[in-house]
């Protein structure tokens, strides 16, 4: 998703898959620290902002600065351990821990952390599912967070085809919820918008597959409409999206057969935040209103703050959800 670009696009008839440079930092594994179990409400409609730039020694931002936000996602906790604001996060004593958690949950806002990242190949690599499924919940539990987001990006695997990729999230769902219980944890994913249309470039069908399978155990999709040259009006974002993907705006992927109120809007919160794909929030206003009109209450995902912060979803949300 996240830290710099990933981009699908078309170089043939085959469309092959392809993605941009990017770097994250180097991850540390996290520390010790004592076990709490969550017990999250699960937000309906969900208002989520990812962390992944430094903010300050507190790590996060006072709650005020995020407010009408209602989700901020520690980024990223990779296949190598916590890197960024989840170690950051990880790595604050567990009293200073504690009252983050505390200041954020009084505000409404539930603290989760986000899952691999656009330079984590899972699938490719040869992680094991069960066991990177059980490892990144208990740093959910250690950690005392509300949930995890999951960030596949593992586009080579995505377009081989084979079925492999969409295997591995389906197991690794499955075995997050074992630990993670429906109702008690957040767990939403984060899927390239082109995942949930159907197209012969993702012949085992990608996110519709996962969605087929284990749609039930999800609780939102945080949908990466952007760095797809694509998603940059209300139409195509909205209604009707072009080719290379047709059929993967907002009301299209519904009617591909995925929860209408499951399908949260993901923008990025400035230009610099993609390499394309961003609209300014109050025009992004007038799309939700649309969207709203049509029956989707879903909500809105921004990458990232300090970019998309209190001002940004407050105009983000249009009128439809002041």
């Amino acid at each position: 998703m996240f830290s710099s670009t990933r981009m699908i696009f078309s170089v043939s008839a085959a469309l092959a898959l392809a993605s941009m440079s990017s770097v994250l930092a180097v991850p540390v594994s996290t520390n010790g620290a004592t076990s709490l179990v969550s017990r999250a409400t699960i937000p309906s409609p969900a208002f989520v902002v990812y962390s992944d730039k430094f903010v300050s020694a507190d790590v996060l931002p006072p709650a005020a600065q995020v407010a009408g936000f209602n989700v901020v996602a520690l980024s990223f906790l990779t296949l190598n351990g916590a890197a960024d604001q989840a170690k950051a996060f990880a790595d604050l004593a567990a009293d200073a821990r504690s009252a983050k958690k505390a200041e954020y949950t009084q505000a409404g806002i539930s603290l989760i952390v986000s899952a691999f990242g656009e330079t984590d190949t899972p699938t490719t690599s040869g992680a094991d599912p069960v066991g990177t499924a059980n490892t990144m919940a208990q740093f959910v539990l250690t950690n005392g967070l509300d949930g995890i987001d999951v960030d596949y990006e593992d586009l080579a695997a995505m377009n081989k085809g084979d079925g492999a990729a969409e295997a591995w999230v389906t197991t690794f769902t499955q075995t997050l919820r074992k630990t993670l219980p429906q109702g008690q944890f957040i767990l939403s994913h984060a899927p390239l918008a082109p995942w949930l249309s159907p197209n012969a470039q993702f012949a085992a069908g990608a996110y519709l597959t996962v969605n087929k399978n284990v749609g039930s155990l999800i609780d939102w999709y945080n949908i990466q409409f952007y760095n797809q040259n694509e998603y940059t009006d209300c139409t195509s974002l909205i209604t009707t999206s072009g080719p290379p993907f047709a059929g993967s705006s907002l009301l299209e992927i519904a009617a591909n057969g995925v929860d209408l109120n499951k399908l949260v809007i993901g923008k990025p919160g400035s230009a610099a935040d993609a390499t394309n794909g961003f609209i300014d929030p109050a025009t992004l206003g007038t799309c939700v209103d649309q969207a709203k009109a049509k029956g989707w209450a879903g909500g809105i995902m921004a990458f990232q703050f300090p970019e998309a912060d209190a001002t940004w979803i407050k105009a983000a949300k249009g009128t439809s959800f002041q």
